[in-house]
């Protein structure tokens, strides 16, 4: 009898929660790990979720969070910037990353070891688009140099591959990727960092107005999402474990996921908790936004995210 009545309040839990529908990159991938693990870990359950992670190029999963068919979207914070400034009323509420992971990278015999050091070279980038290009453009910028000083050259997701063959000098990537990988194959690499031109965090959760005007439900999600976040950064190896379920061995290795954890937290999250955004890094950020006449002049970086829908402590 007690089986049965666990049973049965175990089909009681699963018919009340709701779906939950969560965008993630191309896809899968060891670096949403954290989303992985608080599913996996019944973090999502434990708040009144059913979870489904639905993978796919940022430019497609954005359409369908401004169509209701989707509840949040992973992405970059320039997507939910751009598309907000395009009429769109979505906000990124909690990161992942606490500062973009794009970096310059290049095999040593290049000689390229400052920005300055670009010019006359090839620069292979996945395209015009996203974060790593504005971040680029802000290293120029900051550097004095002209994109006509050096020849920047389209290549799509082929970089680490580019760079290897020699089909261009240096490439834009992600410091917990190509140049990992390329370490790894006892190649010598060098890194220019990107950060200090533009300052701005990394990939997180952005959702629409449906949601936030929704705050018990999206505090619920995002503290799923934080706790995810802290089985991340204090077990990676077993985060790696139930993860690996959902990115299977193409997916990414332990090293990856390891690069990974040193962006999910910084100084400011030890004062509040992992998925808080630095106010101090998106003024920043939307200062050089401002400037490379990105967005209007009057913006303020509060019109973009916001950290109230998370909960602190969550270490």
């Amino acid at each position: 009898m007690k089986r049965v009545a666990l049973f049965t309040l175990l089909l009681a839990g699963m018919a009340g929660a709701k779906p939950l529908t969560i965008g993630l990159g191309y896809i899968p991938n060891v670096q949403f790990t954290p989303f992985y693990a608080a599913d996996a870990m019944g973090y999502y359950k434990a708040e009144g979720f059913e979870v489904e992670f639905k993978h796919g190029f940022v430019s497609e999963l954005m359409p369908l969070l401004l169509q209701g068919k989707i509840d949040a979207v992973v992405g970059d914070a320039e997507d939910a910037i751009f598309a907000q400034a395009q009429g769109a009323k979505v906000k990124y509420v909690m990161a992942m990353y606490q500062k973009l992971p794009v970096t310059v990278f290049s095999l040593a015999e290049k000689g390229i070891n400052k920005p300055a050091d670009l010019k006359g070279k090839t620069l292979g980038i996945p395209g015009p688009f996203g974060a790593s290009y504005i971040a680029l453009q802000a290293l120029l910028a900051k550097n004095k140099i002209k994109e006509s000083d050096l020849q920047i050259a389209p290549i799509g997701f082929t970089q680490l591959e580019a760079v290897k063959a020699g089909r261009v000098d240096a490439a834009l990537g992600f410091i917990n990727n190509e140049p990992l990988i390329l370490k790894q194959q006892n190649s010598k690499v060098n890194t220019l960092d990107l950060t200090s031109a533009y300052p701005m965090v990394g990939n997180g959760v952005i959702v629409s107005d449906r949601l936030l005007k929704n705050r018990a439900d999206l505090q619920k999600i995002l503290r799923a999402s934080q706790k995810g976040l802290a089985y991340t950064v204090t077990n990676p190896q077993k985060a790696f474990d139930v993860g690996k379920k959902y990115f299977g061995s193409a997916g990414g290795d332990l090293s990856v996921l390891n690069a990974s954890v040193g962006l999910m937290r910084s100084s400011y999250t030890s004062k509040t908790a992992l998925g808080f955004s630095d106010p101090s890094a998106w003024a920043k950020a939307v200062n050089v936004l401002k400037n490379l006449g990105k967005v209007p002049s009057g913006a303020k970086p509060t019109d973009f995210y916001s950290n109230t829908y998370l909960t602190k402590g969550i270490r």
